[in-house]
């Protein structure tokens, strides 16, 4: 039987949940992501982005890192979480972009949006993330 054909009949819940985070804003920043399988987390990943950058843009750097992860790895439904209602708002469209900065990465996350068959993101508070926020700050740490 096929993967797809599989997951259609145990309805697999995959949730990926990001954060960014930036000392300075801008100022050393770095992005958190995980990926989740039915509360399990099977991939995460912290990457340093940059020595002047805001928090805004880890946030969407964040998203973005999880979102091709995803791809790769051929989920088709996704829930996504994060603590940045600006990131959150700006993704579903109730928010416009205003910021040049956010344009190019904003528009990465749009495009890899049309991969998915179903996606959501929803905003949740910071102790909902913690895990995302500590691989945020593990990026800084380390560069």
């Amino acid at each position: 039987m096929e993967i797809e054909k599989i997951e259609e009949i145990i309805d697999l819940k995959y949730l990926l949940r990001f954060d960014g985070a930036s000392r300075g804003n801008p100022g050393k920043a770095g992005a958190g992501a995980v990926l989740y399988l039915d509360n399990h987390e099977i991939w995460s990943t912290s990457t340093y982005i940059d020595k002047k950058q805001t928090n805004n843009y880890a946030e969407y750097v964040g998203v973005l890192v999880g979102l091709r992860e995803a791809i790769n790895r051929g989920i088709r439904k996704l829930n996504v979480e994060g603590d940045s209602m600006l990131v959150v708002k700006q993704l579903t469209g109730e928010w416009k972009v205003k910021s040049d900065n956010l344009m190019n990465v904003y528009n990465k996350c749009m495009d890899l949006k049309s991969e998915f068959d179903e996606i959501t993101f929803s905003h949740i508070y910071r102790d909902k993330n913690s895990r995302a926020d500590e691989l945020a700050n593990l990026a800084i740490d380390s560069n």
